[in-house]
């Protein structure tokens, strides 16, 4: 149906009939009104009705005569008052229930109250904690009124045209009631659920199968007509007449992977979390990402296909677990280098006849062939002579953070060096290999050590270790921290953002903090992504830390002197577990006693391969940077940081023919600041959306205790503190960290912490080894810990057990150490 109405012609318009609201009136008549005219053009049915615009709401008055000829002019008799904001139905925030509704309205005067009580529930106390937390603006948002005749409804419901507790897209869910549905929408009373996934079902409840399959040829048919998966609001009058109330987009699914061409189901398992990074990779980052990646497993003859899934890195594991020389093993990968929740996800999928061993060509490419001897050579030669690939690695290090580069002068050249580079991201043998032996050492202690020590007591071992970058940075700021004393009270009281600033302009008083961003200002925060700021350029999250540190008073609780004791703890339980090996067999001893004392001299090196790749991504962020102000003093960009929502063969053509991309990098801003506030990432995708975790069973549950793996030995018990970005987070000396993850910019805050606890990880990842080298007792992968564990609430977190429990008496709130 052709736009009956265009904008220009209802200027002054306070009530507009449904099937006359244009297409692009959405500001004018709100998110429901314009989702259900919609509908309307589309062909489907849905109930008669008009719209008391956003123009009324604005005048702040119902317009009496216009809204009771409208009311006349739909017969009269009962109507569904219903909300339309403008803030309302939008892709990533449904607003569902937030404003009111009313239903079985009779008679102008009740009419008349309806809307204005409408008009006044944009500012009740729910819907303005919705917009908060969805990042609205109050005033951005103008409220709308949709009149409807009531449906004489003899069952009604909702359809999701996807799954939304699992994500899978193959099926659609519907809750059905007898009468209006508002048992379904409201929560308020039990409903019949059905999964309509194409298999036969017979009589139950109060949908007939025909029914049902009419509902789910309606939800495929406006799935495909508004592109995308919907929330529908329906209704089945008397007559058998279905209605459609409303369709909205499901703003709680997590995006589905692309399409592919090869065969069956695929897996897809999430990457970042192992690196500390649930929040999205801005697109340059991504682009980066990839192929460093890509880089990092050539270089053990590894191809994985990478892909971007709501802007996070995801490899597709699909034929290792099909290959039966490699699905075992693969489960053995997930739970080294991706964590529990991968290696439990993956270890499902074993009995799934979708992903059974078959037939596979396998073929060991040249690079393999290449690397195989390669590695033996670099792993065995850091065995035999720690000290020597230590010396080497930072070496590698410093001959990186001195490098003198040059920039050339134009966008274009600059292009071409960043271009050039990002074709040879991977490390270099005198990094790499060393780095492997360290965590390759680690690996093997737990079955070296099995029936003689147990996961904590191997936890102790790799506690306080030396030759960690991460940790000697930490230990560097607590420096920064003693020689700031006599300014801590500037530090304390003043803002941040005015520290911030005075540091950038030079005018602080010189306490170090100049040469500890020197030296590791190339670190952040999700530093992976080439596209976020380093704490060179912006030092805020700094003074955040600095904060934390000044807070502490006592010389016990100073973090130099708790990583010696984790340190003197480490050393004392290595010489009990090579005792007890030998005990037991002398050669199975002497080769314990050495793996332990490489573990203690190689397995630190573990974050010298991310310090190397940060100082390339340094440069190649100052260069992207500066072809971003080339641009942006030419007018194609709203402002030099805006290249990195662009990849490179846009940045290109950006470059070379002067295209105007702003309207593009407006709307993947939009998109990233959305996939930030999500709280949480599934480990384990399959190609259907499905979160492959919602098919596990539930563990069992006493209330009080949270089920995760331990990663850091020891038990401690204090209040909890929920951070969920390490830029403005305050940490008590002794409070016990509470975080989705962590990676090495997180890793300040454990300096004051008591104890760590984080939705994802794996015991070798960055926040768990550098816990365990501050001997602070840390339990991973606790789904939905900054959820289920309020801030300030007592907690107990066990290493041991890999457990945390929620204290019911409240204690001491100072943490007790055991």
């Amino acid at each position: 149906m052709e736009d009956v109405v265009g904008a220009k012609e209802v200027a002054g318009m306070d009530v507009l009939e449904l099937t006359a609201i244009g297409r692009e009136q959405h500001d004018l008549v709100g998110g429901k009104a314009a989702g259900l005219a919609g509908l309307i053009r589309l062909g489907e049915r849905v109930p008669d009705g008009f719209c008391v615009t956003t123009e009324a709401y604005g005048n702040g008055r119902v317009p009496r005569a216009e809204v009771l000829a409208a009311y006349e002019r739909l017969g009269g008799g009962p109507v569904a008052v219903r909300s339309s904001a403008t803030a309302e139905d939008l892709p990533h925030a449904s607003f569902a229930g937030q404003q009111d509704t009313y239903l079985g309205v009779t008679g102008g005067e009740a009419l008349l109250a309806a809307i204005e009580a409408c008009w006044a529930s944009l500012h009740s106390a729910r819907a303005t904690a919705y917009r908060e937390a969805n990042g609205v603006p109050h005033d951005s948002v103008l409220m709308a009124v949709l009149v409807q005749r009531m449906v004489d409804a003899e069952v009604a419901g909702v359809l999701f045209t996807a799954d939304p507790l699992t994500g899978s897209r193959g099926a659609s869910v519907v809750d059905a009631a007898p009468g209006l549905g508002t048992a379904v929408v409201d929560g308020a009373a039990a409903t019949d659920h059905y999964v309509l996934d194409g298999t036969e079902e017979g009589e139950r409840g109060c949908l007939t199968p025909a029914r049902r399959g009419e509902l789910r040829a309606a939800g495929a048919r406006i799935k495909e007509l508004l592109g995308g998966e919907q929330d529908i609001e329906w209704a089945y009058d008397h007559d058998g007449t279905l209605w459609l109330l409303q369709a909205r987009p499901i703003t709680t699914l997590f995006p589905a992977p692309p399409s592919s061409d090869k065969p069956g189901p695929r897996l897809y398992v999430e990457f970042g979390h192992v690196q500390g990074m649930l929040r999205p990779a801005t697109p340059m980052g991504m682009s980066t990402l990839r192929s460093m990646l890509a880089g990092m497993l050539a270089a053990f003859g590894l191809t994985v296909e990478i892909v971007d899934i709501g802007g996070r890195l995801y490899g597709d594991l699909t034929d290792a677990l099909r290959d039966p020389s490699t699905r075992q093993r693969l489960v053995k990968l997930m739970a080294v280098d991706f964590g529990p929740r991968a290696q439990r996800a993956v270890e499902h999928l074993l009995d799934d006849p979708r992903f059974a061993p078959g037939k596979t060509r396998r073929r060991r490419g040249a690079a393999a062939m290449r690397t195989g001897p390669k590695a033996a050579a670099g792993i065995l030669g850091a065995l035999a002579r720690p000290a020597r690939a230590r010396a080497r690695v930072f070496g590698e290090i410093e001959r990186l953070r001195r490098q003198q580069v040059t920039d050339p002068a134009t966008a274009a050249e600059l292009l071409e060096l960043v271009e050039r580079d990002a074709e040879s991201s991977t490390l270099a043998d005198a990094i790499i290999w060393p780095v492997v032996s360290g965590l390759a050492v680690s690996a093997a202690l737990p079955p070296l050590l099995k029936d003689i020590a147990g996961e904590d007591e191997i936890h102790t071992v790799l506690g306080g270790m030396p030759h960690n970058v991460t940790i000697e940075m930490d230990l560097a700021l607590w420096e920064v921290a003693r020689r700031a004393e006599p300014h801590r009270e500037m530090l304390l009281q003043t803002p941040r953002s005015d520290l911030c600033a005075a540091q950038l302009a030079g005018t602080l008083p010189d306490f170090g903090l100049d040469a500890f961003l020197e030296r590791y200002g190339v670190r952040s925060a999700a530093e992976v992504d080439v596209g976020v700021p380093r704490w060179a350029e912006d030092p805020t999250p700094v003074f955040t830390m600095l904060a934390n540190y000044l807070r502490v008073t006592d010389p016990e609780q100073a973090p130099d002197r708790r990583f010696e004791r984790a340190a003197e703890r480490a050393e004392s339980m290595l010489t009990d577990l090579a005792r007890r090996a030998r005990s037991r067999h002398a050669l199975r001893g002497r080769l314990a006693g050495f793996f332990l004392r490489r573990s203690r001299e190689l397995s630190g090196l573990r974050e010298a391969g991310k310090l190397v790749g940060l100082y390339a991504l340094r440069d190649r962020r100052r260069r992207l940077l500066l072809i971003g102000a080339e641009l942006h003093a030419k007018g194609l960009l709203a402002g030099p940081d805006d290249v990195m929502f662009l990849d490179l063969p846009e940045l290109r053509t950006a470059v070379e023919s002067g295209a105007d991309l702003r309207d593009t990098i407006a709307a993947r801003r939009a998109e990233y600041e959305r996939e930030r506030r999500r709280r949480t990432v599934p480990v384990a995708l399959l190609s259907d959306g499905t979160d492959v975790e919602t098919l596990l069973p539930a563990p069992p549950s006493d209330g009080r205790t949270l089920t995760g793996m331990g990663a850091a030995a020891g038990r401690v018990t204090g209040r909890a503190r929920v951070v969920r970005e390490p830029s403005d987070a305050f940490i008590e000396p002794g409070e016990i960290l509470v975080a989705p993850t962590t990676d090495p910019g997180w890793t300040p805050l454990f300096l004051t912490a008591g104890g760590l606890v984080t939705e994802t990880g794996a015991v070798m990842a960055h926040g768990p080894t550098v816990a365990r080298e501050y001997g602070i007792p840390a339990v991973i992968c606790v789904p939905a810990a900054t959820t289920r564990i309020r801030d300030g609430q007592l907690i107990t977190v066990d290493g041991a057990t890999g457990t945390v429990t929620l204290e019911e008496v409240p204690g001491a709130s100072e943490p007790v150490q055991r």
